[in-house]
């Protein structure tokens, strides 16, 4: 009888280690599908945040993340861009993020700032006293081909954007283009 006991409790010892076995995998199951389950919601989450054009129809979650990344990217480089166009306004407006009071917009007259753009370059100036007319035409004789002027007035100073065409940057020279805008800008209006 002694042999019967002891296949009694092998057996009852493989069945409790079946069961633990059996309970094991069952939580793992479990545990990954909820973990799938919110993988699945977070990727919704994150495609709702994507503008169509940049996921195109795209259906594989990795083309998804590469294009998450991709606007990521786009929307840092805008950022960059405006925190420089933000700079050069506050700028020309004669005001500095490091200034205490309001009434700086006096001690600058003047301001020319120019740098390369998609379509050439973007030159952003603010003058009191000069004809945007005689801006231009310097402009034209320095072999821009000025395809945008966009003026608004900031701190009540007149500002103007102009985006120019260039053939070949390697052209112009951008220190000497500055210095006749800025002696341009300084220079008194004098009516005949």
């Amino acid at each position: 009888m002694n042999n019967f006991q002891e296949k009694r409790r092998r057996c009852s010892t493989k069945l409790r280690v079946s069961s633990e076995e059996n309970m094991e995998k069952t939580v793992h199951r479990e545990v990954e599908k909820q973990r799938r389950q919110e993988m699945a919601s977070l990727y919704a989450s994150l495609r709702s945040l994507i503008p169509l054009e940049f996921i195109k129809g795209k259906r594989s979650t990795s083309d998804q993340l590469n294009e998450a990344v991709n606007y990521i990217n786009y929307l840092q480089r805008n950022i960059k861009n405006m925190s420089s166009k933000r700079d050069d306004l506050m700028l020309l407006s004669g005001r500095s993020f490091g200034s205490s009071n309001g009434g700086g917009r006096n001690e600058i007259s003047n301001h020319v700032v120019i740098h390369p753009c998609l379509v050439g370059v973007e030159i952003i100036f603010t003058v009191l006293q000069t004809p945007l007319s005689n801006v231009l035409q310097v402009l034209g004789e320095h072999g821009l081909c000025v395809l945008s002027c966009i003026s608004s007035i900031v701190n009540d100073r007149l500002i103007h954007t102009v985006q120019a065409e260039v053939n070949d940057l390697a052209f112009i020279d951008f220190a000497d283009l500055k210095d006749t805008l800025t002696a341009l800008t300084l220079m008194k209006q004098t009516f005949s």
